[in-house]
């Protein structure tokens, strides 16, 4: 790991709102949320503690497709031992081009209680994993919140990463501030039109520009530990489409809004996934270039950002762009 990134130590900082009470305050407020819920910027009304279901099908508990040590995240998450991500199951979003769209868009996995997610985080902490890494959060903060005393009080202390398409509520991402470390928002598209036509909410850019700010005040820049572990800050991440359209707007927000010190992972490893065909979405129904993955870092250092991540393994030869 580079000797020029900034470090401190990893140190939980949802331990001290347990110790102090606020953290079980924080679950009942997450969970009185459900009863007209509130809990995405759908803000569906219905009451989810009576199991009533909408756009994300989630209602009173939430479904975990799969949790496991995971290996392919960025090196600063992964390490040694692997992440430890908890896949929860059906997403708040329709993006057309998911890929994960068979626990996005289809039922997978299993409805899971307080418990038994609580279990899960510390069997990956048992297994070594360097964080808790809760991917695609957004529709079941209340369901995380009312697990996560449990876990604390069974011995988590591993940091927490919030894994997310940034479909997030300001409402829900306030109830984690202190218990985040790392925020980790995929900004996909900048414009309405673009957001209606592939991921079908033409309100995702302000949803997304909103809570992106909202985690960036929480955590700040990315910091890692002497090990080259991230610990905590905002890590964003956008996969270059076909067309790479709309990189040079979401680039320049992060770096004139956000801060030109954002920590980037602009991702290569696209390809046409759940509802993309030769009849259906056409024009991104391939993988992308060379030239539209070197295309994007030079419009993410136009726009004055400088810390891309760096992988040992990538999928494509792009050392020359690094």
């Amino acid at each position: 790991m580079s000797a020029s990134r900034p470090k401190t130590s990893c140190l939980s900082s949802y331990l001290r709102l347990h110790e102090s009470g606020e953290l079980e305050q924080r679950v009942e407020r997450a969970l009185s949320s459900l009863e007209n819920c509130q809990v995405c910027p759908w803000k569906c009304g219905i009451n989810r503690l009576r199991d009533e279901k909408q756009i994300c099908r989630t209602g009173r508990y939430a479904r975990v497709a799969s949790y496991f040590a995971h290996f392919g995240e960025e090196d600063s998450l992964r390490g040694w031992n692997g992440s430890g991500t908890i896949f929860f199951a059906w997403c708040n979003l329709r993006c057309v081009f998911c890929q994960n769209y068979d626990i996005s868009q289809h039922e997978a996995g299993k409805e899971v209680r307080p418990e038994r997610l609580a279990e899960m985080m510390l069997e990956l902490q048992d297994r070594g994993c360097h964080n808790i890494n809760w991917v695609t959060p957004e529709h079941v903060v209340p369901q995380i919140l009312e697990a996560l005393p449990l876990a604390v009080s069974g011995g988590l202390r591993l940091p927490i990463v919030y894994n997310t398409s940034a479909y997030d509520s300001l409402e829900s991402l306030r109830l984690m501030a202190g218990i985040v470390d790392i925020y980790m928002p995929d900004f996909k598209y900048w414009s309405q039109d673009s957001s209606k036509h592939y991921l079908k909410s033409p309100h995702y850019p302000a949803a997304a520009r909103a809570a992106i700010k909202e985690m960036y005040r929480q955590v700040g820049d990315l910091l890692f530990d002497e090990d080259g572990l991230a610990c905590r800050g905002l890590l964003v991440r956008h996969l270059v489409m076909p067309g790479a359209e709309e990189v040079q707007q979401i680039m320049r927000f992060l770096a004139s809004e956000i801060s030109p010190d954002t920590y980037v992972n602009i991702m290569d490893q696209y390809y046409p996934a759940g509802k993309v065909s030769g009849e259906k979405y056409s024009e991104i129904n391939r993988h992308i270039s060379s030239w539209e993955l070197k295309q994007a870092y030079e419009l993410a250092r136009e726009a004055g950002l400088h810390r891309f991540d760096r992988r040992w393994r990538q999928s494509r030869d792009v050392t020359e762009i690094h």
